[in-house]
């Protein structure tokens, strides 16, 4: 990808402006974190008789119409970013996702609760692509990997204090307070956004508002990037609509990226929400109580936490695609030495390194869906990988749901997941490093 060079000249102030980008958009992210868990938290509390009475397939239906939403918000708010904006995108997909996540805590029953799931889900399905694209935006040459993975220990970082705080939070207050708690951090959130969020100058550049690029450029200390050329089918964007930039990635030399993309991406999120969904689930179905399956739920996305940090350096040294590959292999491996039965503090450890490499897994996809698409199609092409792997969290929770409901979770769950984790591998090799097409 090539770049304009425009002299970096930022003041004191527009230094702390541009330092607002990656800490808000980590607390957007932080709540698709906080949705990742909130749900298999509550599911055991919402089987019980005095509460909505869940059966196992009401269950599953709960999960999975939130994941609907997700999947359409990420295919329709993606697309939407690089026509409309960054900004725009992301704080309408914030205060969409937190104000239904509210009125969740007030659900009367099963089938509002699953509606206004879908309904948040519409939103937070926007968030993720939308805030990767930004903050690669304003990121330095050459750093994509790390910019990505360390923006989405916000993810992680989310789940795991949903995990923590439903151990303290159901028992003593109730399942209602933890979409309270969700819901919260917007009342903080939203009016930083308003107040500090900057519009991308990629996506400004895009949109033929060089004036503006330049002056966003120079003001955070940025180098340009060069758009497409015009007539190109990667060349759609901001200017096109929203159809014709969908159709930039099913032309040309990026549809096997798309097509393999979407593959990986399918397993990827098949893993990481059929294992935050149903993993407290699986392990009571083992023999062990409420606090340790949560607490193995925790353990898995501190995992989660340090293996992003981790894949972020190796990816930019080694190329997303290759540390990609590595990652799914190796949670392939340690989700089938999941199905032992160890002690108590052996499960632990073995969760710890799970979730080291299933998570990161999938946001190395992202990292190189990123760093291999331009400007003007940036958030579409990851909308649409997050809209594809959105399918797969919706197939994993009905998968280990099934498999909970016939009693044999333990421990074949984690037989398919590890043959999810192998083939995760596979769809990724498939995929070329693709920086412009001429």
């Amino acid at each position: 990808m090539s770049t304009t060079p425009v002299r970096p000249t930022p003041s004191g102030t527009a230094a702390r402006a541009a330092g607002w980008v990656a800490p808000l958009c980590w607390v957007a992210v932080l709540l698709d974190g906080f949705d990742l868990v909130v749900v298999g938290t509550v599911v055991p509390t919402l089987t019980q008789p005095e509460e909505f009475g869940l059966t196992g397939t009401g269950a599953t239906a709960v999960i999975t119409i939130g994941l609907v939403g997700m999947m359409i918000g990420a295919l329709t708010i993606g697309t939407l970013t690089d026509v409309v904006g960054r900004r725009k995108a992301l704080i309408g997909a914030v205060v969409s996702f937190s104000l239904f996540t509210l009125l969740c805590a007030f659900a009367p029953n099963a089938v509002v609760f699953g509606l206004l799931r879908f309904l948040a889900g519409l939103g937070l399905g926007g968030c993720l692509p939308t805030a990767i694209a930004m903050v690669n935006e304003f990121s330095r040459s050459g750093r994509s990997g790390r910019a990505t993975t360390t923006i989405m220990t916000g993810y992680h970082v989310g789940a795991v204090a949903t995990a923590a705080l439903a151990i303290v939070v159901i028992p003593s207050l109730g399942w209602r307070w933890m979409f309270v708690i969700g819901a919260a951090p917007a009342l903080v959130l939203v009016p930083l956004m308003v107040a500090k969020l900057p519009e991308s100058a990629s996506y400004l550049l895009a949109a033929g508002r060089r004036a503006e690029a330049e002056e966003v450029a120079r003001r955070h200390g940025l180098q340009l990037e060069d758009p497409a050329a015009p007539g190109t089918p990667q060349a759609a964007g901001a200017g096109a609509g929203a159809a014709a930039t969908v159709r930039s990635l099913f032309t040309g030399g990026y549809a096997r990226n798309t097509l393999a993309i979407g593959a990986t991406s399918f397993m990827g999120l098949l893993l990481v929400y059929g294992l935050n969904n149903w993993l407290p689930t699986i392990m009571r179905e083992a023999g062990y109580d409420l606090g340790n399956a949560l607490a193995f739920l925790l353990v898995l996305n501190v995992g989660a936490i340090v293996g992003l940090l981790v894949a972020g350096t190796v990816a930019d040294r080694v190329g997303a695609r290759t540390a990609g590959m590595i990652w799914f292999a190796s949670g392939a491996v340690f989700l089938a030495l999941l199905s032992l039965r160890l002690p108590t503090a052996g499960l632990y450890v073995m969760c710890f390194l799970t979730g080291c490499f299933v998570f990161s897994a999938q946001v190395l996809v992202y990292a190189f869906t990123s760093a291999n698409h331009p400007p003007q199609v940036r958030a579409t092409a990851l909308g649409w990988s997050a809209g594809a792997g959105r399918i797969g969290a919706i197939v994993g929770p009905v998968i280990t749901g099934a498999l909970v409901t016939a009693g044999i979770a333990f421990p074949w769950g984690f037989y398919v997941f590890a043959v999810v984790g192998a083939l995760g591998a596979v769809a990724l090799s498939v995929t070329r490093a693709v920086r412009t097409v001429r």
